[in-house]
């Protein structure tokens, strides 16, 4: 199956007709191809989204463009079921995951279609200033053509986070896919055409991040760059918008610590412990993959969740059982697997993982992995994972796991899990992260703000926040007096 580019309202092939391989990392098997674009096609994006921007997108009202939101999110709604499976079979995720993504996904397009009819509202919103003969009112206008990069691991929902606001905001996109998994994100195009979007407001550009996506960086057409993805490639991406002095939002990599407090139910922290670090097959940005628990329980809480870890189903994503599916790549598998030993020669102990499962002999999958006894410089306890990859330490008063779990050059997320409102409240306060779950791990809702501090990334993404950072803010100042101002004719 041959996918093609979405450029201003038309499908079409690379200008080099080169392909990419799509494979499932189930079965391995190559059962589709994408487009190998570069600066040529990126270029031809942006120029039809520029089109589309003075040919009135940009004027449109916040009730217009809702309109064609609603119906983006009715044609998810209609598709969800077929759009799971073929996530299922780009990214390797479990059935069970995939169906939640596109609920989610659904719900993006309609929270964004609420906040663009109240964005009608709010323009001309009056601003009192010191000086009674001068009028000052605001305006929210849309920030341009914006060029969206998201990543594999949640192919359709990232791309909803970033699309979905930005059209809100009145913006053109030009979107760029990860080469590893691009399908679902080409189908929302055509689910946006359906919905009647005008040519050149969307457009879908596939192909690999050191080519496509590195052109959409650079692009001086682009007013804006929001990319979610690793650290390294948001390094690069933050370079080359500094030549631009080009706007950017940045979401990148994580290793989230949990605290564990010795007041916890034991097996309800164990359920949140995995949901943290081994959904998505810890595939996660925000994974909470460094867990540190209390001294007086870590031993009970310990054998607890081996058992756990080790009864979780491993298999494809298209079975309903599974709980764990494959990881992503060929690569992806020995880039953790590699860590993982490199790991255990710095002095890591595995409590069960570390392997490949032996009863399937074909498919990207990795055991789900806790590691022990891992110091603080260890590569398993500093660096980015992503992976089913757990490291759990010890710690004794609440003070020392502060400094533990932000002794990090990560700053995404953190949790903490307490029977004891007031120290959830204050260690909470105090972890260093840009978002702090209490009593849970991992939950994103679209009405608030996601992003991180440090080496996490910068700006905020979901909520009106996310919205706003679509938009530009203009000040509209008005003399009102009767009189000439007099400044230069003062005596």
């Amino acid at each position: 199956m041959q996918n093609l580019n979405f450029i201003n309202g038309r499908w079409c092939q690379s200008l080099s007709g080169e392909t990419l391989p799509v494979t499932d990392p189930a079965s391995e098997e190559n059962f589709a191809e994408i487009p190998r674009s570069g600066a040529a096609e990126v270029d031809a994006a942006v120029q039809a989204a520029e089109a589309a921007l003075a040919a009135g997108w940009r004027r449109t009202t916040g009730a217009q463009r809702a309109r064609l939101l609603r119906a983006i999110a009715a044609g998810i709604q209609q598709q969800a079921g077929a759009l799971a499976e073929l996530e299922v079979r780009d990214c390797g995720k479990p059935i069970t995951e995939a169906r939640y993504d596109m609920s989610d996904a659904v719900a993006c397009f309609e929270y964004y279609a609420g906040l663009a009819e109240a964005l009608d509202g709010q323009q001309g919103t009056p601003v009192e200033v010191s000086d009674p003969r001068f009028e000052v009112k605001l305006r929210h206008e849309p920030a341009g053509v914006v060029g969206l990069i998201v990543p594999w691991n949640f192919p359709l929902v990232n791309a909803a986070w970033k699309v979905a606001p930005a059209l809100a905001a009145g913006c053109t996109v030009v979107l760029k896919p990860s080469e590893l998994a691009s399908l679902t994100t080409l189908r929302l195009a055509r689910i946006a055409e359906e919905a009647g979007l005008p040519a050149g407001v969307l457009n879908v550009v596939c192909g690999l991040g050191s080519e496509c996506g590195a052109a959409v960086a650079a692009h001086p057409g682009i007013a804006k760059v929001s990319f979610t993805g690793g650290t390294e490639s948001g390094r690069k991406v933050m370079q080359a918008r500094a030549n631009l002095i080009g706007d950017l939002a940045l979401e990148l990599g994580g290793k989230s610590a949990m605290i564990v407090f010795d007041d916890v139910d034991l097996d309800h922290a164990v359920e949140w412990i995995l949901m943290g670090s081994m959904y998505n097959q810890g595939q996660v940005c925000a994974a909470t993959s460094r867990v540190l628990v209390q001294d007086s329980i870590f031993d009970a809480l310990l054998e607890k969740l081996r058992h756990a870890v080790q009864g979780l189903r491993v298999g494809a994503g298209l079975d309903d059982s599974t709980q764990v599916g494959p990881l992503i790549s060929a690569a992806q598998r020995e880039r953790v697997a590699a860590l993982v030993r490199q790991g255990v020669e710095q002095g890591a102990r595995l409590l069960c993982g570390g392997e490949a499962p032996g009863q399937l002999d074909k498919g990207y999958f990795y055991l789900p992995t806790v590691a022990l006894d891992v110091s603080r410089d260890n590569v398993l306890w500093r660096e980015e994972v992503f992976g089913p990859v757990l490291c759990v330490a010890r710690f004794g008063n609440e003070a020392q796991a502060i400094e533990l779990a932000n002794d990090s050059r990560y700053g995404l997320a953190a949790a903490v899990l307490s029977d004891d409102g007031e120290r959830r409240e204050r260690v909470a306060a105090q972890l260093v992260a840009g978002i702090v779950w209490a009593n849970c791990s991992g939950p994103a809702f679209i009405q608030a703000p996601w992003g991180g501090v440090k080496q996490s990334g910068f700006r905020r993404g979901l909520g009106e926040w996310g919205m706003h950072e679509f938009l530009e803010l203009k000040q509209v100042t008005t003399y009102t007096s009767a009189d000439a101002w007099g400044h230069f004719n003062a005596r």
